[in-house]
């Protein structure tokens, strides 16, 4: 598994900055056990970055607070329950002539891979009389997304050997007809290949703003401050190739003789994340409790722009050359991955160096309904629509419907049904061990994904610092 948790970081060492399908509320295991159905049920410190309005929803803890809860997500609609497996847990088997066909023939869709890792390493909400109710926390969210064409697929896994290099190349490298060789636009078309790596320190802040016996309606709004550790972009659609990268020296990328380019803001290896880009965020919301069953939720998030100035390196359209290597290698095919697509040695693109990047966050529009008939249950409708194509953020609308169940007092069991953003459709689970001050809990976006043999979507959350003292009025 921690092999498999390095190959989720480091797609970034490949590409530049685009959706990835991000969930926030992976690192929230009791939204991840709704399969990411939130709008309506989140709240406390639970409420960033999903809606910032229920913050100061009647019912709220006074003060809540957690240390250390995560979630990890992967999925695929191409590979093989036996493929996925094996990025997984043994990524470093060789892989042979015809595993690497398969996983060229696999690899070659618009969602061959989905990840995500999601960590809340704090997170603090206090409700003050009067004013509303205040929350922090910080965050770190991963995403990657990986979507080739067969050319690219091949390209990946054969290397040299790959059709599109064999018939327009020969053994030495010369082209056997340098007017035919397509443009690199053309080869790719249709291949996307995104990661985004933030680490955000947020606050928000929620207030009521109409407080009647069977009316409340809540406001709210959140910031965040983002140090980028890495973003990867690589798109090739309409005739077009969009390439970018910035990565932290964390990554301990080799960019030869681009290294050397006055042009080229070098960020050396040093301690800590080291981020190379640094950003500003915002959430918007609202919410309304009718007759104390129905809740309604609508918001805005991650509304702000993303700078990325370290390491940067962006590429256009050029001729297709050949590789020098057979592709990957193994099962971690990170490495030879990189020197495809990245600035290695090895790579498809001629990558320039960049001084500055700015790019939009990936801004969502969230809007939920649901209902509370008392303690013991609660059901919810979620819709999550991406308002913009950048890193991180979802590649297609969302939707779910979730539900909290109490069988008994100090069980809450969590489960739905969920579809869209790049996955198909999923039944969540979740567990939590609940009282009046503590909760702890396991959960999966995907009952079936765990154990089907086709279209896998293997996930996890989990969190067992959770602290709940006192309750609003």
């Amino acid at each position: 598994m921690k092999s498999f948790l390095r190959a989720l970081l480091l797609p970034a060492l490949a590409l530049g900055s685009q959706a990835a399908q991000a969930q926030n509320e992976l690192s929230n295991f009791t939204a991840t056990g709704r399969g990411g159905v939130a709008t309506t049920f989140a709240g406390d410190y639970q409420a960033i970055g999903i809606n910032p309005a229920n913050l100061a929803r009647v019912g709220s803890p006074k003060v809540a607070f957690t240390i250390g809860q995560f979630g990890v997500g992967a999925a695929s609609q191409s590979l093989t329950r036996s493929q996925l497996n094996q990025f997984i847990f043994h990524p470093d088997e060789k892989l042979s002539q015809a595993d690497k066909l398969a996983l060229a023939a696999s690899f070659t869709s618009a969602n061959a891979l989905n990840a995500n890792i999601d960590v809340t390493t704090f997170g603090l909400s206090v409700s003050l009389p009067v004013i509303g109710s205040i929350a922090i926390s910080n965050q770190q969210r991963i995403s990657t997304h990986v979507g080739l064409n067969r050319n690219a697929a091949e390209l990946l896994f054969l290397g040299y050997n790959a059709p599109i290099i064999t018939q327009n190349f020969n053994a030495d490298g010369t082209p056997k007809n340098p007017a035919t060789v397509p443009l690199v636009s053309e080869a790719l078309a249709g291949t996307e290949l995104q990661m985004a790596w933030l680490n955000e320190f947020n606050v928000a802040y929620g207030v009521r703003v109409l407080d009647l016996p069977k009316v409340q309606l809540m406001a709210g709004a959140g910031y965040r401050y983002i140090e980028g550790v890495g973003v990867v972009d690589v798109r090739v659609n309409g005739g077009k190739v969009e390439a970018y990268g910035s990565m932290s020296p964390l990554f301990d990328i080799n960019y030869g003789k681009l290294a050397s380019n006055p042009q080229f803001n070098l960020r050396q290896r040093d301690s800590g994340l080291q981020p190379v880009g640094k950003g500003n965020g915002f959430d918007l919301g609202l919410s309304a409790e009718l007759g104390k069953v129905v809740r309604l939720g609508l918001a805005v998030t991650d509304l702000g722009k993303m700078t990325w100035e370290g390491n940067l390196v962006t590429a256009n359209d050029q001729k297709l050359k050949r590789l020098r290597s057979a592709g990957v290698g193994s099962y971690n095919f990170i490495k030879e991955a990189t020197e495809l697509f990245a600035a290695g040695s090895d790579s498809l693109f001629q990558y320039q160096p960049g001084t500055k990047r700015t790019a939009d966050l990936p801004t969502k529009l969230r809007a939920g309904a649901g209902v509370r008939i008392s303690e013991y249950f609660e059901a919810g409708v979620d819709v999550t629509l991406p308002l913009n194509e950048v890193a991180g953020n979802l590649s297609a609308p969302f939707v779910g419907v979730g539900v909290d169940f109490k069988p008994v007092k100090w069980i809450r069991l969590s489960s739905g049904a969920t579809a869209g953003a790049g996955y198909n459709v999923g039944i969540p689970l979740g567990i939590t061990l609940t009282s009046k001050v503590y909760e702890a809990g396991i959960s999966t976006r995907d009952v079936a994904g765990l154990i089907s043999k086709d279209n896998p979507y293997v996930s996890v959350a989990m969190g067992f610092l959770r602290f709940k003292i006192g309750q609003t009025q």
